[in-house]
């Protein structure tokens, strides 16, 4: 039987910042509504009622030291150590993020030099033909940027690729905004290689779609609620977290759906579903809903590993994480072995969805 080339996942890292934000933490903030006034319910109350709604205990934030092109970096020897490979071999290192680096007085997005070339001279590679360029894609980011190496390896244009998802949101949320508890800092990368193959192995299908003509205002940059002298030039993440919800709960299922059956595979026949971590109760909604697309009420257990709870929801990094997590042992009831068949999906910003079919 003839070889085929396909991308293979060989390598994978992670960064988690070491500063462990909780959610008593932010019991002294002063929340506003939309429209500038003041919350009337008790700060304790608004915690309770996100903790209900998204799961998330605590979250992580970088030093004030590190920017996001530092541990895209520290990812990304993490993930070139995993995968054993040279540096210089690297065709192209692509970096998904949404804001470049956000110094921590300033507050100010740095994008130029691309947070990939800053990865590429950390990394100290010489090489000229190793491409380094940024992917700013909102949430799945990291997946399209898979995605794009995928065309690239199937295209023979290169042969190891490192994509990074790589995000610090601390930076850019508004302190008087309740939704500032979701976003959290972290980053996530992958070596994806050419392997041949008489049967299908490494990305099987992927999906992607853009739903930016009636969608694309429900995550944007604005004021903070309570504007003062002190930041009344300074632009936050904004989220419609309803709409945004109600928007993930109808495409999301679908477009996963669509990239199973581009993959003649059932999900009977899925091992793992890791979705991009952006909210606990949504993401077992999506699930849900997934199922009942194929007729079904009952799911497998433990088929969707979560971080959320204890991580935040770090943008690009959430899923590059979770894999890496899974895959060196350290998230317990999950694991993934030769065989096994994954999904992966995001969505976000833009407003973008994507999603993959991956045998391992």
């Amino acid at each position: 039987m003839k070889k085929s080339i396909y991308s293979v996942i060989t390598g994978t890292g992670n960064y988690i910042p070491s500063e462990i934000k909780r959610n008593e933490d932010f019991l002294s903030h002063e929340f506003y509504d939309t429209d500038g006034t003041k919350l009337s319910k008790s700060n304790q109350e608004i915690i309770d009622k996100f903790l209900e709604i998204t799961t998330i205990a605590e979250r992580r934030y970088v030093t004030e030291d590190l920017v996001t092109s530092d541990i895209a970096f520290f990812a990304a020897l993490d993930a070139i150590k995993s995968a054993n490979i040279d540096k210089e071999e690297l065709d192209y290192i692509i970096v998904a993020h949404n804001f470049g680096d956000v110094n921590s007085n300033t507050k100010k997005s740095d994008i130029v030099p691309s947070l990939a070339a800053r990865v590429k001279f950390k990394l100290e590679i010489e090489n000229p033909n190793c491409i380094a360029y940024d992917l700013p894609f909102g949430c799945p980011g990291w997946l399209q940027g898979i995605i794009q190496a995928d065309y690239f390896i199937k295209s023979g244009d290169a042969k190891k690729i490192l994509v990074i998802g790589s995000e610090v949101l601390s930076r850019v949320s508004d302190p008087h905004d309740r939704d500032s508890m979701l976003y959290a800092d972290g980053a996530g990368a992958t070596i994806l290689e050419a392997k041949e193959s008489d049967k299908p192995i490494g990305i099987i299908a992927h999906k992607t779609r853009s739903d930016t003509y009636l969608y694309s205002q429900m995550l944007h940059m604005d004021k903070s609620y309570n504007v003062n002298e002190d930041n009344k030039n300074d632009i936050f993440l904004k989220m419609n977290g309803r709409k945004l919800y109600q928007y993930a709960l109808e495409k999301v299922p679908q477009a996963i759906k669509d990239c199973l059956e581009k993959s003649a595979i059932h999900i009977n026949n899925i091992k793992k579903v890791l979705i991009h971590q952006a909210n606990g109760k949504m993401d077992d909604a999506i699930l849900k809903r997934l199922y009942r697309l194929y007729d079904m009420v009952e799911m497998p257990k433990n088929i969707m590993p979560m971080t959320i709870e204890w991580l935040g929801n770090s943008s690009v990094a959430t899923v590059p994480t979770l894999l890496d997590l899974i895959l060196k042992g350290k998230m317990a009831l999950h694991n993934i072995k030769k065989g096994d068949t994954l999904v992966f999906a995001s969505v976000g910003a833009g407003m973008n969805i994507n999603a993959m079919v991956y045998k391992a």
